[in-house]
């Protein structure tokens, strides 16, 4: 095990356990407290239904333009595993985690009996523990699934940020906001600041705070943001003002939203990390993520988003919309069959000309042909392999200054990066 690469320990984390997903925390606290795993920086934590990854960016860059080092770990990757782990802003060398995944195993293995955990527990672990030896000021810490058992939670947060909540994973959740809603306060911790950037939080949401004593900084309240052009906007928080901001350089109708929790995490933190109107106007700027409204150079416009709920759909067709004209429309969609496709493919439709829909490379998509019959009655559409695949089949048909979104999955976003990478995918 000690000569393993990153792709066996990734083929061993796959192997540990017969489900991909088994919600819980005792297993993966176990193991973390045999490693004597601790995180002796700032912790943010980011749950949400969606944005999650853009404000851990925005979070990341300002902390990085105020000169604290800072490590990121976000899930799922779109091309390479180790696009999971920042440090310093950079994707942590894929070299550098298996000696950490090492360190799992051997916790996990010298239990008695040894603790079966899951692929996204095994790894969530090794990367903790190489953020952990990483002498940071800062972890930004993104939650994969809800929040109360998602394995990040083994971490107490200084701050928690929770996004939005949204209809997505109900057979894991819960049937409704609400039940979403006590999932994703599951991060908050008594007497620390949680930051709500959702404009209408379930009630339980609200009542887990209250019950835990949590300081409570709910969006449209407490924090904000105005903005009388495109240009600039004015960012509003519980003690302090910020005016004049740039828009930040991650495009979508959203990331207004994202960026004011974003601040207000920092703001949450200000004793502990002061960074200054101008870190707020750096970080703000250089906060880019790949599939978030991502939009290709060159003609025609190709638009990558991992848009994967009807609520992100929704968000992606008013960025689409706020773009400006385009003759036509065309979509290289391939989604989970356990989401929402009906309602994914409903927020999209009205823009859409032609479908090129695609397979994906694991046993939880949905098939092509059964996307095809979801889509509105005489819906032009063709069906292939891969994303790839799909958007050359795009690509043949469009002229300049049409417009191709490629959405519904990382996988699906995954494929179009790795393609334009030249580089192999990593499982």
């Amino acid at each position: 095990m000690e000569q393993w690469s990153l792709q066996d320990w990734l083929d061993h984390a796959q192997r540990l356990h017969a489900q991909a997903i088994e919600l819980g925390l005792e297993r993966v606290q176990r193991v973390r407290e045999a490693m004597g795993l601790r995180l002796d920086c700032t912790v943010f934590t980011v749950g949400g239904t969606n944005g999650k990854g853009s404000t851990c960016a925005f979070v990341e860059q300002v902390l990085l333009a105020a000169g604290y080092r800072v490590g990121v770990y976000s899930s799922p990757h779109l091309v390479h595993f180790e696009e999971r782990c920042r440090v310093g802003g950079a994707p942590v060398d894929a070299a550098a985690l298996p000696a950490h995944m090492l360190a799992v195993e051997r916790a996990r293995a010298g239990l008695q009996p040894p603790v079966p955990l899951t692929y996204f527990e095994f790894t969530t672990l090794a990367i903790l523990d190489l953020l952990a030896a990483s002498r940071l000021d800062a972890a930004v810490l993104e939650v994969g699934m809800g929040g109360r058992l998602d394995a990040v939670n083994v971490v107490d947060a200084d701050c928690a940020v929770v996004t939005g909540v949204a209809l997505d994973h109900m057979e894991f959740l819960g049937p409704d906001r609400e039940a979403i809603g006590f999932e994703k306060a599951g991060i908050f911790r008594a007497g620390r600041t949680a930051v709500v950037a959702d404009p209408d939080p379930p009630r339980s949401l609200l009542a887990h705070a209250e019950a835990l004593g949590v300081r409570l900084w709910c969006v449209g309240r407490d924090f904000g943001w105005s903005s009388a052009d495109r240009q600039q906007w004015d960012y509003r928080g519980p003690t302090r003002k910020v005016p004049g901001l740039a828009y930040p350089a991650m495009r979508g109708v959203r990331q207004l939203r994202n960026a004011s929790a974003a601040l207000a995490a920092l703001e949450a933190v200000r004793e502990r990390l002061p960074v200054s109107a101008q870190d707020l106007r750096m970080g703000l700027a250089q906060a880019e993520l790949p599939g978030r409204f991502q939009v290709l150079p060159g003609q025609p416009a190709v638009v990558l988003d991992v848009a994967h709920n009807p609520e992100a759909a929704g968000v992606l067709a008013e960025s689409l919309d706020a773009m400006g004209y385009f003759p036509n429309t065309h979509a290289v969609f391939g989604a989970m069959a356990d989401k929402d496709l009906a309602g994914i493919v409903a927020a999209l439709a009205p823009l859409v000309r032609a479908w090129h829909l695609c397979e994906l490379p694991t046993p939880r998509a949905a098939s092509a042909q059964h996307l095809r019959g979801l889509l509105p009655p005489g819906a032009r559409a063709s069906c292939h392999e891969s994303p790839r695949a799909a958007l050359a089949d795009a690509l043949s048909q469009v002229q300049p200054t049409d417009r191709i979104v490629v959405f519904g999955s990382f996988f699906t976003v995954g494929d179009v990066l790795a393609q334009r990478a030249q580089r192999p995918r990593a499982a």
